[in-house]
């Protein structure tokens, strides 16, 4: 298993990161992703994903509720171009019309978005897309600007937004919060395994309300992904897997296993 969207490198993880890391492996899960959503989160990120290489991997992101500012889009980018080496993909970036309610900000938000979109394309990496209450206008701007390599993490939006995304061969990586989450149940039903991927989002969106969530927790998704298409345990790892690194491509060097070939 691999879980292609956390924030692993979290303050909340620094006395028990060592010994999760342990509990991983035993549990079989092969490579934690962490994403980073503003430039100073994103130089704790780094040194995270030096103490354990090959195991922790980064993607370099803007918060788009957070991160809005012209200047740290600019230092994002930056961190982006330098960092391309050790960076597996863009994100999260995105749009957020949760707590975004004003007209002005939103547009603020989807110009940035175009922005990393683009650097995404000219760089040749994967997206993961925060896109909280704004599924159709995620994947309308994904579609006009040509995104191809695209995850829609955690996504919210209706089931018929989301198959959009699928014509688009756009992926969806599943949280534990599905365990108790009925949108996130009837997403996982109606999209194709093919398309579908495993992530923790911890700290949060973990099984129960409350509890602090960790990547250990991705096998809840991969089983309740089985449970709810009718599929063996051991087959949505396996296509889960592969589909990470097929979109993934930087990680496959670093991890010994056939999945994605």
């Amino acid at each position: 298993m691999i879980d292609v969207h956390s924030h692993f490198h979290l303050h909340i993880f620094n006395h028990e990161r060592g010994s999760l890391l342990r509990k991983i492996s035993v549990k079989g899960i092969k490579a934690i992703i962490t994403s980073c959503t503003e430039p100073l989160d994103c130089l704790r990120a780094l040194k995270v994903v030096d103490m354990y290489p090959g195991k922790v991997f980064l993607t370099i992101g803007a918060d788009p509720a957070l991160t809005l500012e012209d200047d740290k889009v600019l230092e994002t980018i930056d961190l982006i171009r330098r960092h391309r080496k050790k960076i597996v993909g863009i994100g999260e970036v995105g749009l957020d019309y949760y707590y975004i309610r004003d007209e002005e900000t939103r547009g603020k938000q989807r110009r940035n978005f175009k922005v990393y979109i683009n650097v995404a394309k000219k760089e040749n990496l994967p997206m993961i897309i925060h896109s909280r209450s704004a599924g159709k206008y995620a994947l309308d701007l994904l579609t006009s600007e040509g995104a191809r390599k695209v995850v829609l993490h955690a996504f919210d939006g209706k089931v018929g937004t989301a198959l959009r995304g699928v014509e688009n061969g756009y992926f969806f990586s599943i949280p534990p919060s599905v365990a108790r989450s009925r949108q996130k149940q009837k997403l996982v039903k109606i999209v194709p395994l093919d398309n579908l991927l495993l992530e923790s989002d911890s700290p949060v969106l973990g099984p129960r309300i409350g509890e602090i969530n960790t990547p250990l927790n991705i096998e809840i998704s991969c089983k309740m992904i089985g449970e709810i298409k009718g599929v063996d345990f051991e087959v949505v790892k396996e296509v889960t897997t592969k589909n990470a690194l097929n979109i993934f491509k930087e990680m496959r060097k670093y991890l010994k296993t056939d999945g994605g070939k």
